[in-house]
């Protein structure tokens, strides 16, 4: 696969040049350039991320889990979301899961050579006890990850459903899923620095990603988050907030319901009787 990276759009040379000469407001004015194009391409893969939402919803509805996995920025990107979802829609903390090439000490520091092993991934996932009723998203900027791909192309052997994010046309990972999600972002600012906009791009459908299959199962009602934990001063505030306008309750005694059941869900039921 290394033959093809000189190939790859994320690996092209940067349209700027001498970037050590500029001063920093040309330098931050160039970034910024670059990043207003990255929700444009995202726009244009909207029809792939629509078709693989209602395959991850089918699959979590019967219980199901939905997994990411990647190496690098990429595996960073995935399990920030995955980490994401059980505080925000109140979610078990099993039922999206991130993984990382190199394991969680990846996370903060680079483990050398872990996205070339090929076997890995799908040994990763078989901690997990992954099966037919899950779903795995594999992320790679460039397409090509080793450590991805033999992670995909197994599930696919064993009957388990596939996407990829990449950020590459007619990328490797493609042939090894069942919905790829390919986003053009084009040449980096700094070349091959797929953190950039390749970074931003995926952070963005796996935002998409995630937050229209939590709608699809029933975990917001109008615009609020009605299952969120309650983990901190600020998340009470809101869901006190979110309380009181479902039920017109003062702010002491919306507080105080909120509290003794759990979550704005429980306490609008409990209220409503």
């Amino acid at each position: 696969m290394a033959e093809n990276l000189s190939a790859l759009a994320t690996e092209s040379s940067s349209t700027y040049q001498d970037l050590e000469l500029q001063t920093v407001d040309t330098i931050l004015r160039q970034i910024n350039a670059e990043d207003k194009t990255v929700p444009f391409a995202v726009e244009k893969v909207i029809p792939k991320i629509e078709a693989l939402v209602p395959e991850i919803v089918k699959r979590m509805k019967q219980g199901g889990r939905l997994f990411y996995i990647g190496a690098g920025t990429s595996g960073r990107l995935g399990v920030v979301d995955a980490s994401e979802c059980p505080p925000t829609y109140g979610v078990p903390h099993d039922w999206v899961i991130g993984i990382i090439a190199g394991g969680d000490s990846a996370i903060r520091k680079a483990v050398e050579f872990a996205e070339d092993d090929f076997e890995q991934g799908y040994r990763d996932l078989e901690k997990y006890n992954i099966g037919a009723g899950d779903v795995v998203v594999g992320i790679a900027a460039s397409g090509r990850t080793p450590y991805v791909i033999g992670a995909l192309r197994q599930c696919r052997i064993n009957g388990i459903a596939t996407g990829a994010v990449v950020c590459n046309k007619n990328s490797a990972m493609a042939a090894d899923c069942d919905i790829c999600v390919e986003i053009e972002t084009g040449p980096e600012f700094v070349t091959g620095s797929t953190r950039m906009k390749a970074g931003t791009a995926t952070k963005m459908v796996l935002n998409m990603l995630t937050t229209s299959v939590m709608i699809r199962l029933g975990h917001v009602k109008g615009n609020k988050m009605i299952d969120m934990q309650l983990t901190n001063l600020k998340l009470i505030e809101r869901g006190t907030r979110m309380v009181m306008e479902e039920t017109g309750l003062n702010e002491l005694d919306a507080k105080e319901l909120l509290l003794s059941t759990g979550s704005v869900r429980k306490a609008v039921d409990a209220h409503r009787g």
